[in-house]
């Protein structure tokens, strides 16, 4: 998350997270408020009182009702900043609330933030926020990266001992998402799984049949590659790569049990080889336990979709 990578970036670009009063955006400000510590910056809690419009009547809310939804959406922000405020009290804490739509509220905060953070799900209704329409618009479409927390902050002792994963596909596109992976392993003064999966191909199949071996050593380059320089910037972080004939998602689910943070390009290269394509990035948001950041190529810009 470097600062100079940010569109309109300031000096030191705050992170947001975004809250609803659910239990899971208490785990999401919890975790932002322990990355705006490693980073040593500012975290925006915002929340949003917009009333939906969809289809049916549109309903008629009195000045009785929107003091009622202004009262419980600061009730959330105070449960936020004190979940935010036990992790890391050296942090300064900004609140917001919003009576803009959540989603282009949070694509502008975008333009100035470090990350976005969001929890998987959120209470719906009036308080919604969090919900999967949310996430994948904001993942989508953000100009910054975007971690998703699901049940757990992972910021516990035993949590932080384990491994940063990162998907590699040696594309353009995942570059972003690596260059991510090391800072926040570097950070977090931990190690750094790197895992390449260079088949759709169920492993069911008789590779040998279809000529793997001579592909694999090609695959095997394709890492190595992608890797080259990391060691000499990054020499505090340990690495383990991983090369494996898989399914992305499945390869990635399976290793991030056993990993405190995943990181994940938007979309890949595609074709037979491709590894973070948008498909397996939406699906690991769904999957994964342990947070998740969705990282977007610096040249995609907001307003593109995979």
């Amino acid at each position: 998350m470097s600062d100079s990578t940010m569109p309109g970036a300031e000096p030191n670009p705050p992170i947001v997270a975004a809250v609803d009063g659910s239990a899971v955006s208490q785990h999401a400000a919890a975790w932002a408020a322990a990355d705006a510590a490693l980073y040593g910056c500012e975290l925006h809690l915002v929340t949003s009182v917009s009333i939906p419009v969809g289809f049916g009547p549109v309903p008629v809310f009195g000045e009785d009702d929107l003091g009622r939804m202004r009262a419980v959406a600061e009730q959330a922000l105070t449960e936020a900043s004190r979940s935010a405020g036990e992790v890391a009290a050296g942090v300064r804490i900004r609140t917001e609330v919003t009576t803009d739509p959540i989603i282009p509220h949070l694509l502008e905060l975008s333009r100035r933030a470090r990350a976005l953070v969001l929890g998987s799900r959120g209470l719906g209704a009036f308080r919604r926020g969090l919900l999967g329409s949310v996430g994948t618009a904001v993942t989508r479409h953000a100009y910054c990266p975007v971690a998703v927390v699901h049940s757990t902050s992972a910021i516990d002792p035993v949590s932080a001992s384990r491994p940063v994963l990162v998907g590699v596909d040696g594309s353009d596109n995942s570059v972003p998402a690596l260059e991510l992976a090391f800072e926040e392993a570097s950070r977090r003064k931990a190690g750094l799984v790197a895992l390449h999966a260079w088949t759709d191909v169920s492993a069911g199949l008789d590779v040998s049949i279809m000529g793997w071996d001579a592909i694999e050593g090609s695959e095997d380059a394709v890492l190595g590659e992608a890797l080259a320089g990391y060691a000499e910037r990054f020499p505090d972080v340990p690495v383990r790569r991983i090369l494996v004939r898989d399914r992305p998602v499945r390869s990635l689910l399976e290793e991030s049990e056993d990993a405190q943070l995943v990181v994940v390009g938007s979309h890949g290269r595609g074709g037979f080889t491709g590894m973070l394509l948008g498909s397996t990035s939406s699906a690991l948001l769904q999957s994964v336990e342990c947070p998740i950041i969705v990282v977007r190529a610096a040249k995609d810009g907001a307003g593109t979709t995979n």
